[in-house]
């Protein structure tokens, strides 16, 4: 990765592009990976909210967003996008807008819209060569209406709708690959609980035209079911055990940005969040510990 500004965290976050004291919940993994991202981009930004969680973040007519911020449908955030930078670029054509006053356009969902409803449209934005960012805060469920599971959901997981049994019988959607396989300006996996890389990232895309795609593993103790305290730690075993690559795609080449000389066994992960508890108690499920343990085990043995 390119030499960046950014050595260590107090370089990071210099004045909030977020007004301090929002009212989420506490813990919230997908906010504190907003605020970061926020403070790097700037107020000169407008946010394109698809329906979610981060809605939340508003009370009408108010917003905790220094910059602009536009509410949209959960399946339109990207079409929204499209409009927006369309109507800047006009108003800078006509010499209506300051090219110093041009806003940087970011789209916000969670994975109920990545993954799912808004897939479209954030495709047809991609193949455009849309100027934009897009930001997935993935909770992995549906975590605004009660964490029912979504395409993020991974494998095992107990969710509002996978609550008995075995949990999730699917398999967590791989978005990275989909969006890269549209040849993006820019795309890259991130987490709060690595704020180092995840700030070198957004200031690397900055400098780049085009979509600039980034999904976050958001942390969520509501959904997940664990003390919020612990969120912090839940995203570093997210990536130490090898289950959430941090990883980016630049030029055609996926690059890993954090590659571990001996993963942590995915138990430490699972052990942590009450959504896994079934698979220990009353008794230990080891199939799906072992089924677990070898799509990351793949993953890693097929990078090499």
């Amino acid at each position: 990765m390119a030499e960046s500004r950014f050595k260590n965290l107090k370089d990071i976050v210099t004045e909030h592009a977020i007004v301090p004291g929002t009212s989420m919940c506490a813990g919230c993994g997908g906010l504190e990976t907003i605020n970061l991202f926020a403070d790097i981009l700037g107020s000169n930004t407008i946010f394109v909210n698809a329906a979610g969680c981060m809605t939340l973040l508003t009370i009408y007519p108010f917003t905790p967003f220094k910059g602009s911020w536009l509410y949209t449908a959960m399946a339109s955030a990207s079409a929204g996008a499209q409009g927006i930078r369309d109507a800047l670029d006009i108003l800078i054509k006509k010499g209506e807008l300051a090219e110093k006053e041009d806003l940087r356009v970011v789209v916000l969902t969670g994975d109920g819209s990545a993954y799912g409803m808004g897939l479209s449209a954030t495709s047809a934005a991609m193949d455009r060569k849309l100027d934009f960012f897009y930001l997935c805060y993935d909770n992995e469920g549906y975590g605004n209406t009660g964490q029912q599971d979504s395409s993020a959901t991974p494998h095992g997981a107990r969710t509002s709708t996978s609550a008995s049994g075995n949990g999730y019988p699917g398999i967590k959607k791989d978005l990275f690959s989909i969006w890269t396989s549209h040849n993006p300006s820019y795309a890259a996996t991130v987490t709060a609980s690595e704020p180092l890389d995840l700030a070198k990232k957004v200031e690397k895309a900055m400098k780049i035209s085009g979509p600039k795609m980034f999904i976050t593993l958001a942390p969520c103790p509501t959904g997940w079911h664990f003390e919020p305290c612990k969120s912090v730690e839940v995203g570093k075993l997210a990536v130490s055990t090898g289950i959430w690559p941090l990883k980016e795609y630049y030029n055609g080449e996926v690059i890993h940005t954090k590659i571990l000389k001996e993963l942590k066994p995915v138990e430490e992960y699972l052990k942590l969040q009450g959504r896994f508890s079934h698979l220990f108690f009353p008794e230990k499920k080891e199939k799906i510990i072992s089924e677990i343990q070898s799509d990351v085990d793949r993953y890693w043995k097929d990078l090499k």
